[in-house]
C-alpha cells in the first residue's frame, strides 16, 4: 500500500514510528507537510499538489495534524477524502474531536460520564456560573487551549470568579468543570484502535501541579482499567465517530468521566509505559479496513 502521513514534523516520535511500522510491513510512505499543500477544487477530478507536484496514488491518509492548524489540515484531509483516499480518521471525526463544547454536548447526549461542566462567553451571574457546577475548588478552561495550556484550577470561591471575570475581559469562550479531587492529579490514557483499548497509561501530575498533560512534568505508568473504564473508552471514540483515538479519564466517586478525546493521540508515552506497538497496530488496522471510496463521509462533512 501507499500511505500518505500528515506531519509537519518528519522527525516526531510519533510520525518516525508511524513510518517505521508502515515500512517494516512492507508498505510505500510519504511525510506531507499540510501546510505546504496546495488543491484544486473541482468537481470532476479533485487533486492535492505538493513541492510542484500532483499527490495521487494513495491508498490510505493518516492525519496527524495539530491543533493550531486544524482549519486548513482537516480541508486538505476532506480533498483527499474527495478523491476516493481511505482516512484513518475523518476530517469530520477530527473536526468534531476538537470542539471541546461540540464533543462534550454529543458524549452527554449519549450518556457518557462527564464531570459536572458550563459553559460561558460573558455571563451576567458568575456566582451563579460558579454553583451550578458545585462551587470552588474547580477547573476554568479556554475553550480552544491544548495539552493543559489555557486550565486553571481556582480553589476558592474568591479564585474562581476573579479567573471567570478575567476570562471575560479577554472575550474568550470558557468551560467550568467540577475538580475531580478523588482523582488526586491522576488521568488514564486509553488508546483506542478500532473497538477496543490496545493500551492504557496511568499519568500521574508532578507534585504541586494538577495537570497531568505529559508536555507538563507528568508522569506515566503501566495500568490494568476497569471492564466500565474500557466500555467507556471505546464508546467515547465511537460517537466522535474517531478509529483511533486517545480517550482521556478520570476516576471519580461515580464513576469513569471522560475529560477530553484526542484525534491524535502521541504514540511516546503509551509505547514506553505499556510496551505496546501501538504503531504497528495502526498500520494493521489500516491494512484491514482501507478501501478506496470507504469514507462514510466523501469529504461532505
Amino acid at each position: 500500500m501507499k500511505i500518505a502521513i500528515l506531519s509537519r514534523n518528519p522527525s516526531l516520535y510519533s510520525t518516525r514510528r508511524l513510518v517505521e511500522a508502515a515500512r517494516a510491513r512492507g508498505h510505500e510512505t510519504k511525510v506531507v507537510d499540510v501546510l505546504r499543500c496546495y488543491m484544486n477544487i473541482t468537481s470532476h477530478a479533485p487533486s492535492i499538489h505538493y513541492k510542484g507536484e500532483e499527490l495521487n496514488d494513495f491508498d490510505a491518509v493518516i492525519p496527524r495534524i495539530g491543533a493550531s492548524v486544524t482549519f486548513y489540515g482537516t480541508a486538505v484531509l476532506r480533498q483527499f477524502e474527495m478523491m476516493g483516499v481511505y482516512p484513518l480518521n475523518e476530517s469530520v471525526a477530527i473536526t468534531r474531536a476538537r470542539d471541546k463544547l461540540r464533543s462534550l454536548q454529543l458524549l452527554a447526549r449519549k450518556g457518557i460520564g462527564l464531570p459536572i461542566t458550563g459553559f460561558a462567553h460573558a455571563p451576567d451571574d458568575v456566582q451563579d456560573l460558579i454553583k451550578m457546577v458545585g462551587g470552588a475548588p474547580l477547573v476554568i478552561k479556554l475553550l480552544e487551549g491544548t495539552q493543559g495550556i489555557g486550565v486553571v484550577l481556582a480553589e476558592t470561591q474568591k479564585a474562581a470568579e476573579s479567573v471567570v471575570e478575567a476570562f471575560m475581559g479577554l472575550k474568550v469562550n470558557i468551560l467550568v468543570q467540577e475538580y475531580i479531587k478523588e482523582a488526586k492529579g491522576a488521568d488514564i490514557r486509553c488508546l483506542v484502535i478500532g473497538d477496543k483499548v490496545v493500551a492504557a497509561m496511568k499519568r500521574q501530575a508532578k507534585e504541586g501541579e494538577f495537570r497531568s498533560n505529559l508536555h507538563r512534568g507528568g508522569t506515566a505508568s503501566l495500568i490494568r482499567i476497569t471492564p466500565e473504564e474500557r466500555s467507556t473508552a471505546t464508546r467515547a471514540a465511537k460517537i466522535m465517530g474517531l478509529n483511533v483515538a486517545g480517550v482521556d479519564i478520570l476516576r471519580s466517586n461515580h464513576g469513569p468521566v471522560v475529560m477530553e478525546v484526542n484525534s491524535s493521540p502521541g504514540l511516546e508515552g503509551i509505547e514506553a509505559a505499556t510496551g505496546k506497538d501501538v504503531a504497528g497496530m495502526t498500520i494493521e488496522f489500516i491494512e484491514k479496513n482501507a478501501a478506496i471510496g470507504k469514507t462514510r463521509t466523501r469529504g461532505q462533512g
